[in-house]
């Protein structure tokens, strides 16, 4: 196993409460953006400051190590972005 895969794997299983958590409001978000997006940006924090800690461990790495965040994730690109509609 490649280690970006291993730590994507690590990082899940000692923070299992916080990204099965994140994993529900991800996917309503994923649904319903904009009445969401609170939630998902408040959550998204505390999930982001974990992945930058793994992230760190991983150095040259991180780009493989996003990309495997992003299949379990795909928007959380979008945590602290504000979305709105102008009519």
């Amino acid at each position: 196993m490649t280690k970006y895969k291993q730590y994507f794997q690590e990082m899940i299983a000692k923070n299992q409460d916080l990204f099965a958590d994140f994993k529900k409001i991800h996917d309503l978000f994923a649904a319903d953006r904009l009445k969401y997006q609170d939630q998902y940006n408040t959550q998204g924090a505390v999930v982001n400051e974990v992945i930058r800690e793994w992230e760190k461990r991983l150095c040259l790495r991180m780009e493989k190590f996003r990309a495997e965040i992003k299949k379990t994730f795909p928007l959380i690109d979008l945590i602290g972005v504000k979305i709105s509609f102008v009519a």
